[in-house]
């Protein structure tokens, strides 16, 4: 069974100092030990985000760990990613809630994880619960 993978998972897998580090480590390792590991191409784009992270990192990166990137989102997944997002913007809306708000990109890494049938290994449960109710989500503690 193929596992797609968020960004956070990555992020935290790159900092040693990360007290969720050693777990994610664990999830990775037990999602590799059930099929690949895949990340959307979206997840790509936001490492290319943070410090010391360039494209020969991330190439030499997935490379060297097996993780591939998809880079063709059909459409099935932006309409899918669309509709969540606008749902989305509804209830916050509805609710008058202030907080940080998610990206576009958060309801792309979940269409493509639901619209393949991957289960996907996130911090973020909340939000993709919210967004894709039938998504398989992993959490790296369990919770």
């Amino acid at each position: 069974m193929t596992t797609a993978i968020d960004t956070n998972i990555l992020v935290i897998l790159w900092d040693p100092e990360d007290s969720l580090n050693i777990p994610v480590r664990t999830a990775l390792d037990e999602a590799l030990g059930h099929g690949d590991l895949i990340v959307a191409a979206p997840v790509y784009s936001e490492l290319l985000g943070f410090p010391s992270r360039n494209e020969d990192f991330l190439d030499y990166f997935f490379k060297e760990s097996t993780i591939s990137v998809d880079w063709n989102l059909n459409e099935t997944i932006w309409r899918a990613a669309g509709r969540a997002f606008q749902a989305y913007a509804a209830r916050r809306r509805s609710h008058g809630y202030q907080g940080p708000r998610r990206i576009l990109a958060d309801f792309l890494i979940g269409a493509h994880a639901f619209q393949n049938g991957f289960p996907l290994l996130t911090l973020d449960n909340r939000i993709y619960q919210a967004a894709f109710p039938r998504l398989t989500l992993r959490h790296p503690i369990g919770a």
